[in-house]
């Protein structure tokens, strides 16, 4: 898709379609817009016991906005049962734009000065589109996704859009709603004003149920 900018980008997301590429090193991309849309509700999110304590224990140190580049390279990296990834080079360069311009953002969890997981996604409105997590260490990802929805919580969001169902999702308090409903949900959001630096460290607060 050659003369793809940042800002039609966000129109994508105003839109409800998102970007993907077949393969780290294929520079094209193309434009997904799923019958099916995963999304999280705030107010529903739900973690574990064990998670929880993990939580509690501050056994990873978490920080927002201070290693994107390194997020992002982090997802797009190969694993066992995932030699390839959605992440190419355009893709990386228009979020790295993006968070250049305030609307991207990445919650990291550190250990020992060490980035050992965390996630990124672009902030419109009072939606967040979720677009990639990444994990080094047990529980790491998952303490960045709960400081996530703390941080979205107290800061008036409306949606957070997780793009596809995952079991791993589910288990969060994750649904999958339809295009219509998404759509809808999506307009309702872009409607409101949210602040992503409203709330630090509100993820136990703000995430209670814990199953």
């Amino acid at each position: 898709m050659k003369g793809f900018t940042a800002d039609d980008l966000i129109d994508c997301y105003r839109r409800g379609v998102f970007p993907m590429a077949d393969a780290r090193h294929d520079e094209t991309l193309y434009l997904v817009d799923p019958a099916r849309r995963g999304i999280l509700p705030l107010e529903e999110f739900r973690i574990s016991r064990r998670l929880a304590r993990t939580l509690r224990s501050d056994r990873f140190e978490v920080r927002v906005d201070s290693a994107f580049e390194a997020v992002i390279e982090a997802c797009a990296a190969p694993k066992p049962g995932r030699l390839e990834t959605w992440i190419n080079g355009p893709i990386q360069s228009l979020c790295g734009e993006l968070h250049a311009r305030g609307l991207a953002h990445s919650v990291e969890t550190w250990r020992d000065g060490r980035l050992v997981g965390g996630l990124y996604g672009v902030s419109l409105g009072a939606a967040f589109f979720g677009e990639s997590m990444f994990s080094l260490e047990r529980d790491a990802s998952k303490v960045a996704l709960a400081h996530l929805v703390g941080r979205l919580r107290a800061g008036g969001f409306r949606l957070l859009d997780t793009q596809f169902m995952t079991s791993h999702l589910e288990s969060f308090g994750a649904l999958e709603i339809s295009r219509t409903d998404y759509a809808r949900r999506l307009a309702d959001a872009l409607r409101e004003r949210a602040d992503f630096y409203a709330g630090g460290g509100v993820a136990l607060q703000a995430t209670s149920q814990a199953s």
